[in-house]
């Protein structure tokens, strides 16, 4: 029983981070592939999509494209970088706009879309499919 006991908090710390790892296998993290930057926290990731954080660490300006919101890899980001559901984040924004503070990141309805775009631009950050074959130009982003 003793031995059960000490094997559980390790089998609950496997079973955690495989259901974390699952999670980001659905989409990555792509940038500019000029950008310096190599890897953002999880909680910076979320900052930069709400508009919270508007500037790089290298100090030129974010600019954040996100998957449409009838995709299911933007409900997907939602619930895994943001811990929260779309229309909760859908709530933030429609208080943002309202109260003049922000307005939501441009929209892209594909993956080859948001590509294109971060690949046009070296301060763009977007997220695609795990799946998706990335386009010249680009490069993920780990999350730390």
């Amino acid at each position: 029983m003793r031995i059960l006991k000490s094997f559980l908090p390790a089998l609950a710390l496997l079973v955690g981070a495989s259901r974390v790892e699952a999670q980001r296998s659905s989409f990555v993290v792509v940038a500019h592939e000029s950008n310096p930057i190599s890897a953002v926290r999880s909680d910076e990731l979320s900052k930069m999509f709400l508009k919270k954080i508007t500037v790089w660490r290298t100090k030129k300006p974010v600019v954040v494209v996100d998957q449409a919101e009838t995709t299911k890899i933007r409900q997907q980001f939602s619930r895994d970088v943001h811990h929260r559901d779309l229309q909760s984040i859908q709530s933030y924004w429609q208080t943002q706009i309202f109260s003049g503070r922000a307005v939501p990141p441009q929209q892209r309805g594909s993956d080859a879309e948001v590509m294109a775009f971060v690949a046009g631009n070296p301060n763009a950050i977007g997220y695609v499919s795990a799946t998706a074959t990335l386009a010249p130009g680009l490069k993920v982003l780990t999350i730390e």
